[in-house]
C-alpha cells in the first residue's frame, strides 16, 4: 500500500473511532442522566414513603400511647374515686357505729375503749359526741316544769368493779348463798367490763324529789317525761320492763341510753331493746 493510501486508512479509522467515542459519551451522558433521574426518583419516592411511614407509626404510636394514658389516667381515676369512696364509706360506718356499740352480759366494752368525754357541772361525763342532745334534753325537761338529776354517767373500770364488789359484799350480809352471789349482782349491777356506763353513752336519771333507783321511779313526772320525749334527742330507756330475758338485766325505769335520733326513733316507735334493733337476741 502506497504512503498517500496509508494515510487516508488512518484518518479514516480515526475519525470512525472519534464518532464512535462521541456515540458513547452520548449513550453514557444519556444512561448516566437516566440513572442519576431513576435514583433522584427512587430517593424521592422512598423519602416520601419513608416519611409517611414514620409519621403513620408515629401517629399511631402517639395515639396508642394517648389512649394507654387516657386510660391508665381513667383507672388511675377510677382507683382514686374508688379509694375516696371507700373512705368516705368507712368513715360514715365508724360515725354511724360508735352510737350502737352493743355492751352487755355477752358482749364487754371492745378492748382499751376511751371515748372523749365533756364533765357536767355536777361532776358527772358523757361521751362529748351526745352531750349538745343531752344537754337540749335536759333544759326541755326543765322548761317543762320538771326537775331531772343525773346521778351516774361514765365509769372507769375501777369504779365499775368497786360497785360490783360493794353489791356482792351487800347480798352476802342478806344472806344470799355464797355460790349465788356473783349471778345474783350481775342482775342488778353490770359485771366491770360489760356496763354500758364505761362507754360514755349511758346515764342514770332521776326526779330530784325521788332519787331512789328503784321501779317507784317510773311514777315521778321526770320519767314520765322522759320516756314519751326523750327519743327525740337520740335517748332511749335501755332497760324495759318486759326486755330483761332479752337485755339480761333487770327493769331500770331511769337508765338511758344514747343510740342517735334515727335508731331512737325507730326503736320507740316498734317498742324495741337495742338488742332487738340490732338482730342480735
Amino acid at each position: 500500500m502506497s504512503y498517500r493510501k496509508q494515510q487516508r486508512y488512518y484518518r479514516t479509522c480515526r475519525g470512525r473511532c472519534g464518532q464512535r467515542r462521541r456515540r458513547f459519551r452520548k449513550t453514557g451522558v444519556r444512561l448516566s442522566a437516566v440513572i442519576i433521574g431513576t435514583v433522584l426518583i427512587l430517593i424521592l419516592c422512598g423519602r416520601v414513603i419513608f416519611t409517611d411511614g414514620i409519621g403513620g407509626i408515629t401517629g399511631q404510636v402517639a395515639e396508642s400511647q394517648a389512649v394507654e394514658t387516657a386510660a391508665s389516667s381513667d383507672t388511675s381515676s377510677g382507683q382514686q374515686d374508688s379509694r375516696a369512696a371507700r373512705s368516705h364509706q368507712q368513715k360514715n360506718a365508724q360515725e354511724q357505729v360508735w352510737n350502737l356499740v352493743l355492751v352487755n352480759p355477752w358482749n364487754p366494752v371492745p378492748e382499751n375503749y376511751e371515748p372523749e368525754l365533756t364533765y357536767l357541772r355536777n361532776g358527772q361525763a358523757v361521751d362529748s359526741r351526745c352531750y349538745p342532745e343531752l344537754q337540749q334534753m335536759m333544759d326541755d325537761c326543765r322548761a317543762a316544769g320538771f326537775d331531772p338529776l343525773i346521778c351516774a354517767s361514765y365509769r372507769t373500770m375501777e369504779k365499775q368493779e368497786a360497785l360490783f364488789e360493794d353489791k356482792e359484799a351487800r347480798l352476802i350480809r342478806e344472806g344470799c348463798p355464797e355460790n349465788e352471789v356473783e349471778a345474783e349482782a350481775a342482775k342488778v349491777v353490770a359485771y366491770p367490763g360489760t356496763s354500758e356506763h364505761q362507754l360514755g353513752l349511758a346515764l342514770d336519771i332521776v326526779d330530784v324529789s325521788y332519787q331512789q333507783l328503784d321501779t317507784e321511779q317510773e311514777n315521778t313526772p321526770v320519767q314520765q317525761w322522759l320516756m314519751k320525749n326523750s327519743w327525740k334527742y337520740g335517748f332511749v330507756l335501755r332497760y324495759p320492763t318486759d326486755k330483761s330475758d332479752i337485755t339480761g338485766i333487770i327493769y331500770e325505769p331511769w337508765h338511758y341510753r344514747y343510740v342517735g335520733k334515727e335508731a331512737a326513733a325507730e326503736m320507740y316507735e316498734n317498742k324495741l331493746c337495742l338488742e332487738e334493733y340490732l338482730g342480735i337476741n
